[in-house]
């Protein structure tokens, strides 16, 4: 593997940064806004660069492992992330938004947008990084019990209960908007 492969030749590890960065940064951006994400991201090859020693050579891709270490830097900025999750509530605007087309199409984006933060700021941290990751980061269960060094099945639990959650959170609002 390349990560191995590294562990001689330090300059190979930026073919996995390469692979992965751009992943790990948008779903930063998506956590805690665009100007700590990227400072976290350098953190979170930092830290891989430093500890790729210790990489379980069992798993074929790097993927849940450095979604694994971005999800424990957040751990120390979660008053951020849900400061920010809070604003976007408030203001109804995802950071990774595009630009939609129409007053009317824009408003009800951003009530969308309102009710979607306001109940991801509800969940509990552990289900909040699970639905996280698995909706932002397109990780797979399996990716996501390695990344949160979790069983598959607390994880899959933890997804069911966080989707319980959203469900119950959006669902008055979705019904009122029909």
């Amino acid at each position: 593997s390349v990560i191995r492969a590294s562990e001689d030749d330090p300059r190979l590890f930026g073919i996995v940064f390469e692979r992965y960065y751009a992943a790990v940064d948008a779903y930063l951006q998506r956590r805690v806004g665009a100007g700590e994400a990227e400072e976290l991201a350098s953190e979170v090859f930092l830290e891989a660069l430093r500890s790729r020693r210790r990489y379980d050579h069992r798993y074929e891709s790097a993927k849940g492992w450095l979604f694994g270490i971005a999800t424990n830097l957040l751990l120390r900025s979660w008053r951020r992330e849900r400061r920010q999750l809070r604003a976007y509530a408030r203001t109804a605007i995802d950071p990774l938004g595009g630009e939609i087309d129409g007053a009317e199409s824009r408003v009800d984006a951003q009530r969308s947008r309102l009710v979607l933060a306001r109940a991801l700021a509800s969940l509990s941290r552990d289900q909040r990084d699970v639905l996280l990751l698995h909706a932002w980061a397109d990780l797979s269960d399996a990716e996501i019990a390695a990344a949160l060094n979790l069983p598959i099945g607390t994880v899959q639990s933890r997804l069911s209960r966080a989707r319980s959650r959203m469900r119950e959170a959006i669902g008055p609002d979705r019904e009122r908007n029909e």
